[in-house]
């Protein structure tokens, strides 16, 4: 086998669109479970109104493409108002039933004909790059080394998604550290004791709902960034790859989110690399090199369980932080 070449396809994932938006929707994650103990299944909803909005804004409206962010950051405001008010007292398990749904909710609206005209449908939008290609800084030309070379668009979105997620971590940094992340975190570990002592949990856990969605919905607009938004990339598989995410890093930390995503994506990128190449070579008989490619998934899966069984606080996490409330 060509390991050069598997070890570049697999390096690149490090600074990938994908692995920094998966990092910005899991850093919301981490806020609604990690945190406030949130069992949201939904965060994939949340992406998508990010990705639309900010495409819709664009192609359908002439916004320019900062203001099609706030368009996206606005439009999962609106939806987790919508989401949290009726759900946010229930329990635990029926909270993710309802989350799952919501999500799938979202995605059949987008991928519709009735709103075709906004939204393409199941074809999804493009064509909405020319705003943000415009305010690049950068040269034209071709920088980097190795497998990091990137022309000047790909460099641009991959800052400018970065310097978004070092935000959003500053930020989610400061508010756990303040009273008001303090009273989130009791919530989190005994909800009828901050009740005791004063506090309306709901207007807390509703606070955690929209800051969470909100980091989702950016996450969705860095996956929309150099590609297409197309309803088909919002399934609620996409949601449990952030929690797997989420569950390797650390649930109740800053930067497990960033180092559960760059490690998701290196191991998908490596066996989706390394297994269809055994399957060639005759090393796996019993598979072809389609069944091969899909195997990755099914190793994931495994790895997830035995991450939930014997390191359940992730990688960066404490054990400390797992006490959860029952209600």
């Amino acid at each position: 086998m060509d390991w050069g070449a598997i070890f570049s396809n697999t390096v690149v994932w490090i600074i990938s669109p994908e692995t920094i938006a998966y990092a910005l929707a899991t850093v919301g994650l981490a806020v609604h479970f990690g945190y406030a103990g949130l069992l949201n299944f939904g965060q994939a909803g949340f992406m998508a109104l990010g990705a639309y909005g900010y495409a819709i804004s664009i192609l359908s409206f002439g916004f320019p493409w900062w203001a099609g962010i706030l368009v996206g950051m606005a439009a999962s405001v609106v939806f987790a108002l919508i989401l949290g008010i009726p759900t946010l007292r229930l329990r635990a398990d029926y909270l993710a039933i309802a989350t799952i749904a919501a999500a799938e909710v979202v995605r059949l609206l987008f991928q519709t004909t009735v709103f075709d005209a906004f939204t393409n449908s199941a074809d999804g939008l493009g064509g909405y790059h020319e705003g943000f290609r415009a305010a690049n800084p950068i040269p034209k030309g071709v920088y980097g080394f190795g497998p990091f070379t990137y022309n000047e668009t790909d460099w641009w979105v991959r800052i400018f998604g970065i310097l978004l997620l070092a935000v959003v971590i500053l930020l989610t940094w400061l508010l756990m550290r303040s009273p008001w992340g303090r009273v989130v975190k009791g919530i989190r570990e005994d909800e009828d004791a901050v009740r005791a002592l004063g506090k309306n949990v709901f207007s807390y856990k509703m606070q955690a709902l929209i800051l969470g969605g909100v980091f989702g919905s950016l996450g969705g607009v860095v996956f929309a960034l150099p590609s297409a938004v197309v309803p088909g990339a919002y399934v609620p598989s996409l949601t449990f790859f952030l929690w797997t995410v989420l569950l390797l890093g650390g649930a109740a930390t800053i930067f497990g989110p960033v180092v559960g995503s760059v490690l998701f994506w290196i191991i998908m990128s490596f066996l989706a690399n390394v297994l269809p190449r055994m399957a060639d070579a005759g090393w796996l008989p019993f598979m072809t090199n389609a069944q091969a490619s899909i195997a990755r998934y099914i190793l994931v899966g495994i790895a997830l369980m035995l991450i939930v069984v014997f390191r359940p606080q992730g990688i960066l996490g404490n054990k400390k932080e797992l006490t959860f409330n029952a209600r």
